[in-house]
């Protein structure tokens, strides 16, 4: 699975945070989410998806591979 932001898209609501804190952070300069975990493993796509789908700005898009 690979995890990419559109920062473009991103408004920094940082509710990908609360649902996957292991791989979203938000810098805090920039307003953005930042992807710590590019690659996470299987075991975090429960929260990998989640945040994906609360995501307000539809930003988050979960890759499978």
């Amino acid at each position: 699975m690979k995890v990419i932001v559109d920062l473009q898209a991103c408004q920094g609501y940082a509710c990908c945070m609360m649902e996957a804190p292991a791989v979203f952070d938000l810098d805090e300069s920039a307003g953005k989410a930042i992807v710590l975990e590019e690659t996470p493993s299987d075991e975090l796509r429960t929260q990998v998806e989640a945040a994906a789908r609360v995501c307000p700005a539809r930003a988050i898009t979960v890759e499978n591979g």
